[in-house]
Order: C-alpha cells, then structure tokens, then sequence
C-alpha cells in the first residue's frame, strides 16, 4: 500500500481482508505507524476505517444520525435570539452524528469543513489526520447537511461583515432570516477561526472568537437527545404599575439674580487679561531652570575635577 494510504483504501483492505478485531486493530496500528514515521496523517483515525472496524458502532451512528436529522429539522428558523441557537445547535447536531469525539468537534475550524460538490454531505479533514464525512440519514429526515452547515456560515459571514449583535438580530428576524443569504461569501472558507463559538442568553458571540468547550457541546447534544433542550426565548422586561398614579411634585422654580450672567463674563473677562502673558512668563521660568541646571552641572563638574587631583597627589 503507497503513502499516503487514503482512509477509503484502508477500509476496502480491512473488509477484503476479514479478521479477529485485534488482528484489524494491529493492522492499523502497523500502518498507522509507518505514516508518523514519513510526518504523515494516519488513516487509522478517519471515521471511514473506523466503521469498517466496528460494524455494531456503525449501526448505533445511523441511528443517532436519524434521529439527530429529525431534531434538527424541528428547530425555529425565526425569531432572536433562538434561531441564532438553532442554526449553531443543528451544526453540532450533524457534526456530532459521524461520530466525531466532542474533543474533536470543539477544535474544529472553518477551514476544516467543506461541503461535497456532488452529494449532500460535509467533508471534514483536519490538520491532525482526521478525516470523516456525514451520513445521508438526517438529508433524509428533512435536515440537509450542506444547508445546515451554510445556515451557519451565514452567521459567521454576516460577523465578519458587520460585527453588529443589532444588525445580526434584525437580519435573523427579518423573514425567517432570510435576509442573511448570501453572507456566506464573506466568510474566508480557510479561515482558522473557531467554526462553534459560545453564545449567551441574550444572542452575544465573544470577541475575539473563542471555541465552544467540549463539555458544552456534549451538554448541548445530551439536552437535545433528551428533549430539554432551552427555548432561548427573547426575555421581557416586565414593568409594574402602582394602583394609584401620584403625580410627580412641580419642579421649583429658580430665580437667577438679573446680574448674574454679567458677573459671569466680567470675571472671565478678568481672568483672560490676568494670563496673557502667562506665555512669556513660563518660557522665563523655564529659562532661569535650564540657567540654574547649567550652573549645578558646572559646579559639579569642578568639585569632580579637583577631588581628583587630590587623590592623585
């Protein structure tokens, strides 16, 4: 088998050739070691030869990617700040369903995720030799892969454009979020910013980017599977009103002595004669310092000179 050894190459050896799981396992292991000794990305890792390993676990993710492809096909597609949640939730939903590890998922960046020009799926290819793609089973269950994936890219594009919280609120609530197709050209598809970033309660994205951590993409997706997922509904200020309206007391009115305002200029008038030469009268002060520093610096020098000539005789 040449180097590099496409992930698919290796999954069609594995089930040309069947064997015991630790006889596969060692299989890989050999391979896998003579990519790091030519600085190369293992194929062991990718999802492909995973699932050409481990049959039951391949059952288990179409699965999940079934019922992750009906979740995702539920969320709201209007209405600040949950659909902002909802197309970043339905990206880690999809990611999650190849069976990526929630360590991996979190490290993913832009540049790492395309989408297949033919088939409706997402390539991810990472520089650390990961290398899976997503299932057809939630393109099936109404939540395509590519769009859910440009749905975000949106996001992330309009960010770049405009890193207005405001302007992205608008533009998610205007249609259905209509008015943010298109944004996506502005978002550089090598780009190594973070493809998942926090979001708060009230629709904020840090700046700078920062990833989301793993643990809150596993919470994310365990509250999702579960059903408890939040509602991220806009939160209301709600304003209480006495029984008895009180009108509020006038304002007392304040009478201003008639020569107020002539006192006010005459004394500014004053102030403006008094330092106008204030000019000439720091530059003298300035130059009787550098005088005064010139004499120090002489006085210095000839105590410095004659103590000298003391020690040497």
């Amino acid at each position: 088998m040449a180097l590099p050894a496409p992930p698919e190459s290796l999954a069609q050896f594995l089930r040309a050739h069947p064997a015991a799981p630790a006889t596969q396992r060692r299989r890989i292991a050999v391979i896998d070691a003579a990519h790091h000794r030519h600085a190369l990305p293992p194929p062991g890792r990718a999802e492909t030869v995973r699932a050409a390993l481990d049959e039951a676990r391949t059952t288990r993710l179409h699965g999940l990617a079934a019922l992750t492809g009906g979740i995702i096909a539920s969320l709201p597609e209007s209405g600040w700040p949950a659909a902002l949640f909802a197309r970043r939730d339905a990206l880690i939903l999809t990611l999650a369903s190849t069976g990526l590890p929630y360590t991996q998922i979190a490290a993913l960046r832009v540049c790492d995720i395309t989408a297949d020009l033919e088939i409706d799926t997402l390539r991810i290819e990472t520089d650390d030799g990961i290398r899976t793609s997503t299932a057809q089973e939630p393109g099936e269950a109404g939540a395509s892969p590519k769009r859910v994936y440009r749905r975000w890219c949106e996001v992330l594009g309009h960010h770049d454009r405009y890193p207005s919280n405001r302007m992205l609120a608008d533009a998610i609530d205007a249609v259905a979020g209509t008015a943010l197709t298109g944004y996506e050209q502005y978002l550089d598809p090598d780009g190594e910013q973070p493809l998942l970033t926090p979001i708060d309660r009230w629709g904020h994205t840090p700046l700078p980017m920062t990833p989301l951590t793993a643990r809150a993409i596993a919470d994310i997706v365990r509250l999702h599977l579960d059903g408890r997922a939040p509602d991220h509904t806009r939160s209301r200020v709600r304003t209480q009103l006495s029984d008895s309206c009180i009108a509020p007391e006038p304002a007392s009115t304040v009478v201003l002595d008639p020569g107020y305002y002539e006192r006010g200029t005459r004394a500014r008038r004053n102030a403006h004669d008094l330092l106008g030469d204030i000019d000439s009268t720091l530059a003298d002060v300035e130059a009787r310092a550098d005088t005064l520093l010139e004499d120090l610096l002489e006085f210095i020098g000839s105590e410095t000179g004659s103590a000298l000539t003391d020690l040497i005789e």
